[in-house]
């Protein structure tokens, strides 16, 4: 062995190995998440301290299953175990994960990353869940037999991880040596388990095959599924709401301690009525956004999303996809960008071209606050059948109109698509969600949203406080003072077009940064109303202010409105850089604009038939 100790490291596996969370449990919170150079593929890395003391940077590499790339992220993973990525140095030391409830599978991977001849340490992970079923896998047999240090781990256990820290701090070790040209990787396998892995106790039904009898029967396994997600949406409302009512009283607090101590004046509009009614009125959707993002963790963690993907095969099918488009999609419900990257795991190019069309009809979290907004305004907060919120009744039909509206949209796209593509993939077995790997991305996220509101929703609540300020109105001018404003000007002139629809100039104005970030629609509409009222605390006093000035056919409006709104300019980007095409581009815009101007349409004047 060499005496030289790693000090950066690549993990590295197929999906459903524990990879992640392993990552999670090694770095804590020291971790970054960006996207490597010149490609929309996540890149994530982060720091941990060896037993020893010692500083060592880990990268968590995305989840493949052969070298033999078909897609951006599987050539990433490819070319920086191989140390030929452009602009990212070559790792000391490969960490290969294999699911150990799964070795038949993996282990061919490792085997791949063998061939390499790099340094390499395999990590055998979940080796709790391999002796819950009876088997004994001979770990330094196997690490005889693979040339290279063997260790165990549980991925969802603190201190699960505490043989690769000391694997970390051992001398690298030497690169193995890699099987005869052109060898048999299956029958090396075979080889191994026969050798290495055998049963301890008599084999009994496993948990996961009980469970599956559920999960996945027809009927039950979709009643399950669609139970799931109902309560996750009542629960977005439920859950949530005593933290947004703290949230919000900080925010009035502070909005009426800083406003006692400016004076009256323009730097006192700013502040209060510009940063924090603006920021502010968008913040308080947090706790709504974190436990939608819970809810997701949770069910691909649980190792439940392949099995819901395997369920909704057919009905993808009716629309032309398969159940691999499934987890993209539902990606998208926390926001289109990583949903749209996600497509690179589908193979078939127009499947992924339709994918990444109806992606953003999934109703993103960046949605919510506005949902949330005109839903606590316009619909009464009691129960259903004395156990349901009427407030998530809505809130799911209005996730339902946009799944429901994907599928026909990718229906008409596919309509001359014959074409069967059968979905393969591999179903994990079920596990606890770690709790401090949920902690962790759900802190990741919160962060992420909270430097959204720091940079790009302050910025723009700044200039729509400016836009609604000023020119100031004359002296003599009756009426409220942002009539005279450029909002004012910009939001008259947008009216003829969106008065179909039922919408006011106030509306209109809170429609344009949207464009960059949907959530901003909340804070410019606070912004616009505070300017004519006399409260300081105008963000917690938007939702009655609504229900005051707009009728029931307009905030519906507004809802249909959003179900399809054209993307933020992020997801637009994103769709550039995953096609190389500015016409699919424009063709997402428009097919989106015109959507959402005929279900408002529709929406307003049947809305309007009801109630007069």
């Amino acid at each position: 062995m060499t005496s030289t100790l790693p000090q950066r490291v690549a993990l590295v596996g197929n999906p459903n190995c524990g990879k992640t969370a392993l990552f999670n449990q090694l770095t804590g919170s020291r971790q970054k998440v960006a996207n490597y150079a010149g490609v929309t593929v996540e890149r994530k890395a982060g720091r941990l301290t060896t037993p020893a003391g010692r500083a060592v940077q880990i990268l968590d590499l995305p989840g493949t299953y052969s070298l033999n790339a078909t897609s951006p992220d599987e050539a990433v993973t490819r070319d920086v175990c191989r140390g030929v990525y452009k602009g990212e140095p070559a790792p000391d030391l490969l960490i290969s994960v294999v699911a150990a409830t799964n070795l038949r599978l993996h282990l061919r991977f490792a085997l791949e990353l063998r061939q390499l001849g790099r340094p390499m340490v395999l990590v055998l992970n979940m080796i709790d869940a391999v002796r819950r079923q009876g088997l004994e896998i001979d770990v330094p047999r196997l690490q005889a037999e693979l040339g290279v240090p063997v260790v165990t781990a549980i991925g969802v256990k603190r201190g699960g991880a505490s043989e690769i820290l000391c694997a970390l701090d051992a001398p690298i070790p030497p690169p193995p040596a890699p099987l005869p040209e052109g060898a048999d990787l299956h029958a090396e396998i075979r080889r191994l388990m026969a050798l290495c892995v055998r049963r301890a106790t008599e084999r009994h039904p496993q948990l996961d095959a009980r469970l599956d009898r559920w999960v996945l029967h027809p009927v039950w396994g979709m009643l399950i599924l669609l139970v799931l997600l109902f309560i996750m949406f009542q629960a977005v409302f439920s859950w949530a709401q005593p933290f947004m009512d703290l949230l919000q009283s900080g925010m009035d607090q502070l909005g009426a301690f800083v406003g006692a101590l400016l004076p009256v004046g323009i730097l006192r509009s700013l502040i209060v009525e510009g940063v924090i009614a603006g920021a502010g009125t968008v913040v308080v959707f947090l706790p709504q956004i974190l436990i939608l993002f819970l809810w997701i963790l949770a069910l691909e963690e649980s190792g439940y999303l392949p099995r819901a993907a395997f369920m909704l095969d057919k009905l993808m099918a009716s629309a032309g996809l398969s159940g691999r488009s499934f987890i993209p999609l539902l990606s998208s419900f926390a926001c289109a960008v990583p949903g749209i990257m996600s497509t690179r795991t589908i193979q078939n190019p127009r499947d992924r071209m339709v994918t990444i069309l109806i992606a953003p009809l999934m109703t993103c979290s960046a949605r919510l606050p506005v949902y949330a907004l005109l839903i606590g305004a316009f619909v009464p907060a009691r129960t259903v059948l004395g156990l349901f919120n009427l407030h998530g009744l809505v809130l799911f039909a209005l996730y339902a109109a946009g799944v429901l509206s994907a599928l026909v949209v990718a229906r008409v796209l596919k309509k001359r698509d014959t074409e069967e593509h059968p979905l393969l993939m591999e179903l994990p077995s079920y596990r606890l969600p770690g709790l401090q790997s949920l902690c962790i991305e759900l802190w990741q996220r919160a962060r992420i949203f909270l430097s959204r509101v720091g940079t790009i929703i302050l910025t723009l609540s700044i200039i729509m406080w400016a836009l609604s300020s000023f020119p100031a109105p004359p002296a003599e001018a009756e009426g409220p003072a942002i009539d005279w404003s450029l909002a004012g000007h910009i939001g008259h002139l947008m009216l003829p077009l969106f008065a179909f629809i039922g919408f006011n100039w106030q509306i209109c104005v809170a429609l344009i940064p949207g464009l960059a970030a949907r959530e901003v629609a909340v804070s410019g509409l606070a912004t616009v109303y505070s300017v004519g009222a006399s409260e300081s605390d105008a963000a917690a006093q938007l939702a009655p202010l609504l229900s005051a000035h707009w009728s029931l056919a307009t905030a519906f409006s507004l809802l249909a409105w959003y179900v399809y709104a054209p993307q933020c300019f992020s997801t637009l980007a994103v769709i550039r850089r995953e096609t190389g095409s500015w016409r699919l581009v424009w063709v997402s815009v428009a097919y989106l604009f015109g959507l959402a101007y005929l279900a408002s349409f529709l929406t307003y004047r049947i809305t309007l038939f009801f109630t007069g």
